[in-house]
């Protein structure tokens, strides 16, 4: 079970850091205007995932791709915290909305506890 859950971790990070560059106009649009450097980030971030997923990957870097990897996504959680403090219930998206705003945090605080999950596993 371990494995099929490091397996899938490392997938989900590789795919998801590599659609930072296939698709960044989307992840823009989830930093906060107030850190700026958008595209760094954007960057950054999907190279500090993909790095991750490789990591998970190979059961030696298992550990440490695994915490690297809770960190990174606890970092989104500056993201997420101010969508919720921007969220109306108003807004056409789900996402812009308080209960979606909340959605996004409980689905990092699951991925983290993933990650964290992950790591302790690793041999």
């Amino acid at each position: 079970m371990h494995a099929i859950a490091s397996v899938v971790l490392a997938v989900f990070l590789v795919v998801t850091g590599v659609m930072h560059f296939l698709s960044p106009g989307y992840f823009r649009t989830l930093i906060p205007a107030w850190l700026g450097r958008e595209r760094l980030l954007v960057a950054g971030s999907g190279a500090a995932e993909v790095v991750a997923g490789v990591l998970v990957l190979v059961p030696g870097g298992r550990q440490a791709g695994g915490w690297a990897a809770a960190a990174l996504i606890t970092c989104y959680l500056v993201s997420h915290g101010d969508a919720l403090r921007r969220a109306r219930p108003d807004r056409p998206r789900l996402l812009e909305r308080p209960v979606g705003a909340v959605a996004r945090l409980v689905v990092n605080a699951l991925y983290i506890a993933w990650a964290v999950a992950v790591a302790r596993s690793a041999p």
